[in-house]
């Protein structure tokens, strides 16, 4: 697996190399890969299927000059920017049985990030379908999400570290679907930073996938 550490300024950029490291893996050229960026300024992603109306609050993007992309991937719309690691895996479906499965390849992926992060003096809960969680006190640090395409999987992974949180509130509306750990609790009560050396987890990470 080849290992990628490369961000570009504009979000769409992000999200549109993502797409190409998949196309060139089912076309037999690029292979399995792990791919590390972030964002230097702060956007709004919807996922494939999330409704603009329903999860964003649009004036206040407007008003605070966060932009409003869509990923390929499936998942929930969540803010990314500074202080948000995101990774990203292009996976083949027969490295590991429970690749076929959406809902067992999370546990699957979500399993060796969550010993990485293990490695680094993070407690990390599995919390299906694809979120990680603090343990204790279970509060969201993660969100995944996934685009399958005809023999590799793209993997959509986030960790927050060190960002401004209040954004959240602000620019997003309380999910029409929430995952049952959630609880009713508000954005503020419910995600957070997690602690973390990013280049030890990264060193961790990529050992996990055999990323070089």
């Amino acid at each position: 697996m080849r290992r990628e550490d490369l961000s570009f300024e504009d979000p769409r950029e992000n999200l549109d190399h993502d797409d190409r490291l998949l196309a060139e893996a089912d076309a037999g050229r690029g292979g399995e890969v792990l791919r590390f960026w972030e964002s230097p300024s702060f956007f709004v992603v919807l996922g494939r299927t999330g409704v603009l109306g329903d999860d964003v609050d649009t004036v206040a993007c407007e008003k605070f000059g966060v932009a409003v992309v869509r990923r390929s991937s499936g998942g929930g719309t969540v803010l990314q920017g500074p202080g948000c690691l995101n990774f990203s895996l292009v996976l083949a479906k027969t490295r590991h049985a429970d690749m076929a499965s959406i809902t067992r390849s999370y546990k699957f992926i979500l399993g060796k990030v969550a010993e990485a992060l293990k490695d680094c003096g993070v407690a990390a809960l599995f919390r299906p379908v694809c979120d990680l969680a603090l343990d204790p006190g279970e509060m969201k640090f993660s969100g995944n999400a996934q685009r399958r395409g005809r023999g590799h999987v793209l993997h959509h992974g986030t960790i927050l570290y060190a960002m401004d949180l209040s954004l959240v509130s602000l620019c997003l509306k309380m999910p029409l679907r929430v995952p049952d750990y959630r609880r009713g609790r508000c954005h503020r009560d419910f995600v957070t930073n997690i602690s973390l050396d990013v280049p030890q987890f990264k060193r961790a990470l990529a050992q996990a996938w055999g990323a070089v």
